[in-house]
């Protein structure tokens, strides 16, 4: 019989690798796993159901072969609002010149085109800006009726059919999950997916909404997209399971030089909350068809990993690109090339967060504590709903987290987790058998060798959630 080939990463940071047309292939999904790719994401803003299904049976299928939990991300698309038609399918705009946008479906003009979103006439303001085709344009609202806003073009440029439209300055009226996106839910979550991304949240009730969805069936990833957001960016994490910095969408809506502003402030709050955070968009943009990214995204995924995202993401580079498994090999160069400098270990130590007043973050900075100080090669973290797991992660250790949870569910969302190897491990009964377990898979999964030690953290009752009150220091035999 073939031993098992163990898969175990050699840097803390995660890394998300979404999945398209390039990406569609058994091969290919294999040597991006093997390449470095910890959650697969599944975009439902292209592919079919059926697209997606298939998707989803090949990483389980990868994850039964290699026996390691693998996470999938279900990335709903949210609203889309976009312009209507022009009559020859393009126009020309002057910076300066008036231009309408209303209710009226005719085919538009040079001077005017549907708005098929009444929503976003109320809420305009006089003085508002509206940006079009991913911020390419720029209109400012002179007057406003009740089907029409009346412009004028301070950006001009080509305008074709069909491109979106983006509001920055106003909170618009409209609900986070359109009905497209509740049809992508149930089926993502009927698909059993770990995390839901989550698009368009302006407010802390869009994420409440979601929630109330999955009931538990998955993890909700709030993609911070939109500036509105970041006004109530406390209120939106704590409702949130993990976060993802989504610069593709802030970055038209804010200002280019407030953008790693708001990526090092998002990071910073969810790493405070104990939550799971991502970077993502355009990270190694070259690599669409270039082999090699550019210095400059070498250097900002190398910012990441220094502020301490618990993951950073590839989008087009997977899902499009011509060189699939090369951005995901290069991203896990980079990655446990800074987790190499002591640097790294440096700003990683000065950033992190004070423990909150309860017994079991006293645990876990304990646990960070003690291992440092005994050069323990593991901390075990024994956890039901993966929270033991997720605050020993806050804790940004120098030893590796071992997880140890009796779910499946729990094992694969903490594949997007800070320095966690999970693994999947029947209940244990009493402080004894768990230490023992412990001191078993650590050396199994090839973290501890014979004479090591390990500190073992859990709760008292076993298998009951939240309740981490014990820390164990043990010898591997």
């Amino acid at each position: 019989m073939t031993a098992r080939v163990k898969i175990r990463r050699r840097r803390r940071t995660k890394i998300i690798a979404t999945l398209g047309p390039a990406s569609s292939s058994t091969e290919v999904l294999t040597r991006l796993f093997l390449g470095g790719a910890d959650v697969f994401r599944l975009n439902f803003s292209h592919g079919t159901h059926d697209d997606h299904a298939a998707r989803i049976a090949q990483i389980r299928e990868l994850e039964q072969r290699y026996e390691r939990p693998i996470g999938i991300l279900a990335d709903v698309q949210g609203p889309k609002l976009r312009v209507g038609r022009f009559q020859g399918g393009r126009v020309q705009l002057q910076t300066g010149q008036p231009f309408q946008l209303d209710l009226n479906a005719t085919p538009g003009n040079v001077r005017r085109v549907n708005l098929p979103h009444p929503e976003i006439i109320q809420a305009a303001s006089i003085g508002a800006t509206l940006l079009l085709d991913d911020g390419k344009l720029r209109l400012r609202v002179l007057h406003k009726r009740e089907d029409a806003l009346e412009t004028e073009v301070t950006v001009g440029g080509p305008l074709s059919d069909r491109k979106g439209v983006n509001v920055p300055d106003v909170v618009l009226p409209i609900p986070a999950l359109t009905a497209k996106d509740r049809e992508d839910l149930a089926f993502a979550l009927a698909h059993g997916v770990d995390y839901i991304g989550l698009s368009f949240v302006q407010r802390p009730e869009d994420v409440a909404e979601a929630r109330e969805i999955a009931a538990g069936r998955a993890w909700i990833m709030t993609k911070i997209e939109k500036p509105q957001a970041l006004d109530n960016l406390d209120e939106i994490i704590a409702l949130s399971d993990a976060v993802m910095v989504a610069r593709g969408d802030l970055g038209v809506e804010l200002p280019p030089e407030e953008v790693p502003l708001a990526q090092k402030r998002i990071v910073r709050a969810a790493r405070q909350a104990g939550k799971p955070v991502v970077v993502a968009t355009q990270m190694l943009e070259s690599m669409i068809t270039a082999p090699a990214p550019t210095r400059a995204e070498a250097s900002d995924v190398a910012t990441a990993v220094f502020d301490g995202a618990d993951a950073v993401m590839l989008s087009a580079e997977t899902a499009a690109g011509q060189y699939p498994y090369e951005a995901v090999n290069i991203m896990d160069r980079i990655v446990a090339r800074v987790e190499q400098d002591p640097g790294w270990r440096a700003m990683i130590e000065a950033s992190r967060p004070a423990p909150e007043p309860s017994v079991a973050d006293a645990i876990a900075a304990a646990a960070r504590q003690v291992a440092a100080t005994v050069g323990a090669k593991a901390i075990c973290a024994f956890t039901a709903s993966g929270s033991t797991a997720l605050r020993a992660a806050r804790e940004r250790p120098d030893a590796p987290v071992l997880s140890l949870t009796p779910s499946d569910a729990t094992a694969r969302r903490l594949a997007v987790v800070w320095g966690v190897h999970a693994i999947v491990s029947p209940d244990t009964h009493t402080m004894t058998e768990t230490v023992a377990r412990a001191t078993k898979l650590a050396q199994q999964e090839g973290f501890a060798p014979s004479g090591s030690e390990v500190v073992v953290i859990a709760g008292i009752p076993l298998g009951q959630a939240g309740t981490t009150n014990a820390l164990r220091v043990a010898r591997v035999k």
